[in-house]
């Protein structure tokens, strides 16, 4: 395996990547040719993302009822890349249209990091997710045949594959001296000693390990330097490692004989990248952490890896990173920012932390409906000097309701009435939906997953784990249940989704509403009604939701004036209740002028004329609707 990134065959498959070549899989009873390298999409609003961790989701030949359907557990579990091959039907039923798998290049192999984010070997594969692990420590050629075939088969059915990354930090590769893996933070560099292949720090590798062990230290070779690593201790945003995660320095640069001006670790992890996409063709990276890196090495990394994979025929491969904050922080990594200087553009999206702070409180009656109309008025402000249209936002964010860093999942299952919640989820799934920006659904949303803390440790302050559960292994039902309910419902949405190009591309109003015909507005009380229109040249797709678990709610919500004539009726293209249990919109009514006050959520008040549709909604129900042709 090589243990540079300038190996000779490093370079070799470099060259070689773009090369057209025609692929063939079976697929069931049929063989499905197409091109690799695979071409992306021309634009990734027309798909969802389905987040996977991969030793949670499947293991094919784990014995029955082992480990627990929905079960903690902070060690491996023994999910495997062909677990995740066997449910790719599954998935395309669902309506998926790309994978976001955890990552899977090889971490310390002497630590229990099933999630994927302690990478000891940036070039090579973790063998613990092969079918074989012992065999895969032995040859690692195996791992890598299970992941091409993983990403061809996914690919001859039209999915494409997002590849966790991680650029800010490594695994445990160093032991702290007089602490171990990990230390508290200092402003002065600590004394360290490099990991063996047992993980045992050696005090004679005290500044750098010896080109030994493929386990020991860390891979590829250019990284095995201290100053490549911080080595103050745990720290934060100010710089230092996550517990016992390495943090890197990606701003560590250095003279060089050959290459003069030279940054070892930025260089480093970018050709290690571009080697993983041109070695396994895959079609995005969602980044770790980019939040921690500087703005200037996210840029940097974000265009080499775009002109990389421009140049071998990747028109739009789709790199969006993990920010965990609010506008402003965001705006500094995505896009060409208005905040910074220089010419590079940054990663193509973020993950929207801004929504999912307001969201999934917003679902369960704990914050009002407002919030969310909040959410994206501060966005049109953030983001003037970059949007020519507020629909232009819909491609820089990747929406979610819940994910592998939290404590509780969205879905709530009440132990003394298990589905009283059921509609709960499914309206926040279709909001979700709904609402401007690239969907990304976790894994075992659509079976009920429903992990939280307190059912597994109560009073605890963090538990992951609780959220992680196994997939497969569920009591007498099929665990991959194509007839689930909420299997069913993310399969209409999705297929609304992609019928509805409002859905995708179209700006977004958020409408006020009123109870008495006369005084509409924005809901600012928890358990209110949250009302959204997509409008995309002359078509105006309207979400309505009741987020009251116990009131029904009948009113009329502000549409589009020239858009609707008075009379004009609307179809229910979604509820999450079904046609026997729903009542059907009324004809659109025509507001005087004067003769209602209906306040915006920008503050402006207007007195009409104004056009209102009638709706009723039952306790947590909601209704994507459409003016009928």
């Amino acid at each position: 395996m090589p243990t540079s990134v300038w190996a000779t065959e490093i370079q070799d498959v470099l060259d070689e990547a773009g090369s057209a070549s025609t692929a063939r899989v079976a697929v069931g009873d049929r063989t499905v040719d197409f091109p690799r390298p695979f071409p992306s999409p021309a634009d990734w609003r027309d798909l969802w993302i389905y987040q996977i961790m991969v030793d949670r989701f499947d293991h094919p030949t784990a014995p029955p009822h082992h480990p627990p359907w929905d079960g903690i557990c902070d060690r491996f579990q023994g999910g495997t890349l062909n677990g995740v091959r066997a449910q790719l039907d599954y998935l395309a039923g669902l309506g998926v249209g790309a994978i976001w798998l955890s990552p899977v290049l090889k971490n310390c192999q002497y630590r229990e990091s099933y999630h994927g984010y302690g990478i000891q070997d940036f070039l090579a594969l973790d063998p613990r997710l092969a079918s074989d692990p012992a065999a895969a420590r032995a040859d690692p050629h195996l791992v890598e045949a299970e992941f091409e075939a993983l990403v061809d088969e996914a690919h001859a059915r039209g999915l494409y594959v997002i590849a966790d990354i991680v650029l800010n930090h490594c695994g445990d590769v160093f032991e702290y001296e007089g602490y171990g893996s990990q230390a508290p933070w200092s402003p002065d560099r600590r004394t360290i000693s490099w990991r063996d292949e047992h993980g045992v720090g050696r005090r004679e590798w005290r500044e750098g390990a010896p080109n030994g062990h493929p386990d020991a230290a860390v891979q590829p070779r250019e990284l095995c330097r201290n100053d490549c690593f911080r080595r103050q201790g745990v720290g934060g945003e100010a710089g230092g490692d996550f517990y016992a995660l390495k943090e890197l320095v990606t701003a560590f640069s250095e003279y060089h004989p050959q290459r003069g001006h030279y940054a070892p670790v930025r260089d480093t992890l970018i050709r290690a990248h571009q080697y993983f996409i041109a070695r396994y063709d895959v079609d995005g990276f969602r980044i770790d952490t980019l939040k921690y890196i500087e703005p200037e090495f996210a840029r940097i990394f974000a265009n080499a890896i775009r002109e990389m994979a421009l140049g071998i025929g990747k028109k739009n491969f789709f790199t969006f990173g993990e920010v965990y904050d609010e506008e402003e922080q965001i705006a500094r990594f995505v896009g060409r920012s208005a905040h910074e200087t220089g010419d590079a553009i940054g990663v193509d999206a973020a993950l929207d932390f801004p929504l999912f702070y307001r969201l999934p409180g917003v679902v369960k009656g704990f914050q009002p409906p407002g919030e969310v109309a909040a959410v994206f008025e501060r966005r049109k402000q953030v983001q003037r000097g970059l949007l020519s249209t507020h629909g232009d936002a819909s491609k820089f964010f990747v929406t979610f309701l819940d994910n592998h860093d939290q404590h509780a999942r969205c879905y709530f299952r009440d132990p003394a009435a298990p589905h009283r919640f059921d509609d709960q989820l499914t309206l926040g799934v279709a909001l979700l939906f709904a609402l401007q920006g690239i969907p990304c659904l976790y894994y075992g949303t659509e079976q009920g997953l429903a992990g939280t803390r307190e059912r597994y440790t109560p009073g605890a302050h963090l538990c992951p784990e609780a959220v992680r559960e196994a997939l497969w292994g569920r009591d007498a039902v099929e665990a991959f249940d194509t007839t689930h309910p909420f299997y069913r419902a993310v399969q209409g949405l999705s297929q609304l989704r992609r019928l509805e190009p409002a859905l995708r591309y179209g700006r977004q109003y958020f409408r006020p509403l009123s109870g008495n015909g006369r005084d509409f507005g924005i809901s600012w009380t928890p358990r209110g009604v949250l009302a959204v229109s997509r409008v995309l040249n002359d078509r105006e797709v309207l979400a309505v939701a009741n987020t009251n678990a116990d009131q029904s709610w009948s009113g009329e919500v502000i549409v589009d004036f020239a858009l609707n004539p008075t009379g004009a009726t609307y179809a229910v293209l979604f509820s999450n209740r079904d046609e026997s249990h729903r009542a059907s919109p009324g004809p659109v009514a025509e507001k005087p002028a004067g003769g209602v006050a209906i306040h915006e959520v920008d503050g402006a008040v207007t007195n009409g004329p104004a056009r209102a549709l009638p709706v009723t909604l039952a306790p947590l129900e909601i209704q994507i609707l459409r003016k009928e042709d």
